[in-house]
């Protein structure tokens, strides 16, 4: 029996993004450990704000597993601390762990522990091939990444795209590297109609309006701006009768978006929503004549899964990963060409034989993955090194 030791620390009470992918794994290969015959250890780091409250409590979700472990001190004090893995203080953690066989970094960085095999997630190259699409702090991970491969045995990704680029801009040895692909919070039958009803009394949307839907955080990588364009674009030219609903919360560099939306001559029919809750997204999901994700550059690009899965026809960009997840169950298109994206929606809208099609195709691919396959996969790549 093999001991790993995740690192919890990006799982939030509201899990999203990567903290989204850690509490599931975490989840699936909890439920893998009797028959895989591994032992699953968990440690966590409050944030910064909490730890200078004093509050330094494992999230809601955690306290059901066994094998919790805090290190009381947030993630800029520990990157600090453990800049070396030849550090009393690191020797002093890995024992605190027990020296576990594996431990796993989750979020850009692993623990330069000296008797455990280290693994390290990188999700996307964000931060090195687009710089201006992030933020500041993430344009901090170029130097954190850097630094943990030098002592990194393994590093996992999600998805062969994201591979490459890992190869290509960080020079890693493509057998160093193991793609552990996503998947959706939802499943085929997620919503009964007894649930849809009640759903649509707690949402303020008028469901008998057709609409096109955009989920996801609202930041200019995703290219909402060209979304809106090809919006504007098919309410002038083809008088579409539908409403544009945008799910997500705020990101970083906003402004322009929402500058296109007050100037768009139809901007009472562009429903921002912000955060809602799994159930009600899902809702949005499975009523959209269409779902639009023209993002310019994704590690995986979660949001078109979870759409073919709950029944939406799908339209998104053709590059990175996108058209590794959507198969040929999504009509693809240039992000850089607003047009394209008007006209394959018009195409989608206008076709009910291809909308269908796509909607039974997006539903099929959806099945291919799946929680548990993310954890066997992950498993295989942990004893890849033992």
């Amino acid at each position: 029996m093999f001991k790993v030791v995740i690192d919890a620390t990006p799982v939030a009470p509201k899990p999203s993004g990567v903290g989204f992918y850690v509490a599931n794994l975490i989840c699936a290969l909890d439920n893998l450990q009797a028959q895989e015959n591994f032992q699953l250890g968990i440690v966590f780091q409050p944030r910064l704000k909490k730890w200078l409250r004093g509050d330094w409590n494992f999230p809601n979700f955690l306290h059901k597993y066994s094998d919790l472990n805090l290190v009381p001190m947030p993630v800029r004090v520990s990157n600090f601390l453990f800049s070396s893995n030849i550090n009393p203080i690191v020797s002093y953690f890995e024992k605190y762990l027990s020296y576990p066989n594996i431990i796993h970094g989750t979020n850009y960085c692993v623990y330069p522990f000296q008797k455990s095999y280290k693994v390290m997630n990188i999700y996307d190259l964000t931060f090195t091939k687009y710089p201006q699409y992030t933020d500041s702090v993430v344009q901090t991970y170029i130097k954190k990444v850097k630094r943990c491969l030098q002592w990194t045995d393994l590093i996992l990704t999600i998805s062969e795209s994201s591979k490459q680029d890992i190869i290509d801009y960080l020079q890693v040895e493509p057998q160093k590297i193991i793609v552990t692909p996503l998947a959706s919070r939802y499943y085929t039958d997620f919503l009964s109609t007894e649930k849809t009803k009640k759903l649509k009394n707690q949402v303020k949307y008028d469901f008998s309006e057709p609409y096109l839907l955009f989920v996801s955080t609202i930041e200019p990588r995703k290219n909402i701006t060209a979304i809106i364009s090809a919006f504007n674009y098919l309410k002038q030219k083809h008088k579409i009768p539908h409403n544009l609903v945008l799910i997500g919360q705020k990101g970083w560099h906003y402004k322009s978006i929402f500058t296109a939306i007050e100037k768009s001559p139809w901007n009472n029919q562009i429903y921002h929503l912000d955060y809602l809750s799994d159930d009600k997204v899902a809702l949005f999901y499975s009523k959209a004549d269409v779902f639009v994700y023209p993002s310019h550059y994704e590690g995986f690009g979660l949001p078109v899964l979870e759409a073919m899965t709950l029944g939406a026809p799908v339209v998104t960009s053709n590059t990175s990963s996108l058209p590794e997840v959507a198969g040929d169950a999504a009509l693809l298109i240039n992000p850089d060409e607003p047009m394209q994206l008007a006209e394959a929606i018009l195409k989608l809208i206008s076709d009910s034989q291809l909308s269908q099609l796509l909607i039974e195709k997006g539903k099929h691919r959806a099945k291919l993955f799946s929680w548990e396959r993310t954890a066997k996969e992950t498993l295989k790549a942990y004893k890849s090194i033992l």
